[in-house]
Order: structure tokens, then C-alpha cells, then sequence
């Protein structure tokens, strides 16, 4: 089908849940695909309240999927691909953001399992400088940009290491992977 026949419809962070009903006319009557400019939809991505809608309405999921940066991240990192959890976006309050991030080194080093999280671009160096501060000098921390672009850069090493060098990680989407 040409993409000029197509109907699009914009669901995003800010569509209130109580619009999200606004949907369903078009799903139950539609042919009906989720497109995120995240990569999989519903990962890091608000899709999951149509989803949720569908499986309330009895409509028939099918995933299908596209390159997601969280997960080629995970398979390019070198950490434990067997558990880990994706934690999504850290909270954008400083020392909140430190308390959790020790939090999660802890739940690592107990689990052996892989933390994944992300931030929005203007914040990477932030979040970088607090992970170098807060975490021990042997956790492994996996930075991964661009990924699938031209300037694709994807390194794991301990945070010792990270402290001599550092990409320029400014206005770049990144996943941080993080496992003590």
C-alpha cells in the first residue's frame, strides 16, 4: 500500500492516558501497525498503552520487530546478555540520579545481572560525570551511540578506564549498560 494511503496517528509522552481510548475506533475497524522513532515500539516508547488497549478489546498482537538500539547495545557490550534489565530513563534530579545508579550497581554485583538505561542527548554528560563519581573503579560500563549510524561508537570497559578518556557524548543518543 502506498504510504500516501496510509492514516497516522501520533501517540507520544504526552498523549493523557485518557485520550489514549480515542484509538480504539481505528484499531478495531483497521489493519493497525505501531511505528516508534525509538526503535521497538514499546520499549522506552509510550506504544504500550495501545497495546495494552488491544489485548483489553481482544485484538490480536503480532510483534515485529526493527533494529533497537537497547538491545544491539546489550549483544555489542560484551556484558551479560543471560539477565539484565532495562531500567529505562534514571531520574533527571542529581542526587536522585546518584542514589539510584548505586542502587543499581548494588543490584548488579548481587544479580550478575547487566543494567540498561538511557537518557535524553542534552543530559549524557551529566549522567556520565555522576556514573564516574558514584560507581567503583572496577564496574564495567558499556557507552553506545549512534548505533546504526555513521558515527556508531560502542565501548565497554571499567569505569577506571572511562575516567582517562571520554567520547563526546553531547546531543548523541546513547545507552549506558552497566554491570558490576
Amino acid at each position: 500500500m502506498p504510504i500516501s494511503q496510509l492514516t497516522f496517528r501520533e501517540l507520544n509522552e504526552h498523549t493523557q492516558d485518557k485520550d489514549v481510548i480515542s484509538f480504539l475506533p481505528f484499531i478495531l475497524n483497521n489493519d493497525t501497525g505501531i511505528i516508534s522513532e525509538a526503535g521497538l515500539p514499546c520499549l522506552a516508547d509510550p506504544g504500550s498503552k495501545i497495546v495494552r488497549l488491544a489485548h483489553e478489546h481482544g485484538i490480536s498482537v503480532v510483534p515485529l520487530s526493527g533494529p533497537s538500539s537497547i538491545f544491539l547495545a546489550l549483544v555489542a557490550s560484551g556484558l551479560n546478555g543471560q539477565s539484565f534489565a532495562f531500567v529505562g530513563y534514571l531520574p533527571v534530579k542529581r542526587a536522585e540520579r546518584i542514589t539510584q545508579l548505586k542502587k543499581l550497581e548494588r543490584y548488579s554485583a548481587l544479580e550478575k545481572q547487566t543494567q540498561i538505561f538511557i537518557e535524553t542527548p542534552y543530559r549524557n554528560k551529566q549522567l556520565l560525570d555522576d556514573i564516574l563519581t558514584c560507581c567503583r573503579p572496577e564496574t564495567l560500563l558499556t557507552i553506545a551511540t549512534d548505533i546504526t549510524g555513521l558515527n556508531e561508537y560502542i565501548m565497554t570497559q571499567s569505569i577506571r578506564k572511562w575516567k582517562e578518556k571520554l567520547p563526546d557524548l553531547q546531543k548523541i543518543p546513547t545507552v549506558f549498560l552497566m554491570q558490576a
